[in-house]
């Protein structure tokens, strides 16, 4: 599947999904190894993974999110908050007028806060949203892939989104990858100080530990957890 859908719009008709998975990433530094379209390549990747399970639309994804805690890094690039909250609301509102009531947000960037509250107030008047994936969601998928490290370990550009690139886009990831293992330890004001204050290379993780395997494993025990979020919206699985 090409990274932009080339979907017509009666093929789209003709598919009849009640629900599109928007894949959220953003443009920032992932260490020497990893490019900094990472989190968008990765959110895609997870948003592939679902709508080919149950027949979801897939729009482009979102590239440019909140990244400030990066903002120091050559090559980042943000936007606010309330911007990314706008753009959301308006694809969410485009998407009902077209017949396609309920959206996925697929987050690829753990710096995107606010999509928690966008998709709690989206559901006020009933479901028509979820964020996927969750806490627990990730952390159900490392121990299916038997990932060796835990979410606050492997933070950032380590073995899980390394491992989901050398499975999805082997080529973007550069050799260094074996040795650009870091550990960040406790981050007590990251939202003061950023990711400068906390790691000497842009790295928070170990990708020394990352397969092809864990990554595909982690695709696909993602796809299976995402069934429980569209029973919860009362759309039917596949």
């Amino acid at each position: 599947m090409p990274m932009i859908t080339t979907a017509t719009s009666a093929e789209v008709t003709r598919a009849g999904a009640r629900a599109a998975v928007l894949p959220v990433g953003s443009f920032e530094q992932h260490g020497a190894h990893l490019p900094l379209t990472t989190d968008t390549l990765i959110a895609q990747a997870i948003a592939e993974a679902v709508a080919d399970a149950y027949g979801l639309l897939l729009p482009p994804p979102i590239t440019f999110s909140c990244s400030h805690e990066h903002g120091s890094a050559p090559g980042t690039v943000s936007i606010s908050s309330t911007t990314l909250t706008a753009v959301i609301h308006d694809v969410a509102a485009s998407l009902r007028r077209s017949g396609i009531p309920v959206l996925v947000l697929v987050n690829g960037h753990g710096g995107n806060y606010v999509l928690s509250n966008i998709v709690q107030e989206a559901n006020v008047d009933g479901p028509a949203m979820t964020l996927f994936p969750g806490r627990a969601d990730w952390t159900a998928a490392r121990t299916e892939a038997e990932l060796e490290t835990d979410g606050h370990d492997d933070m950032h550009a380590g073995e899980l989104e390394t491992s989901i690139l050398l499975h999805a886009h082997p080529d973007v990831v550069r050799p260094s990858w074996e040795s650009a293992d870091e550990g960040g330890g406790p981050r007590p004001h990251l939202l003061i100080h950023g990711m400068q204050a906390y790691t000497r290379t842009g790295v928070i993780g170990r990708p020394s530990l990352a397969t092809a395997e864990k990554g595909k494993r982690l695709l696909d025990s993602l796809a299976t957890l995402m069934a429980d979020h569209l029973d919860a919206l009362g759309l039917p699985g596949r």
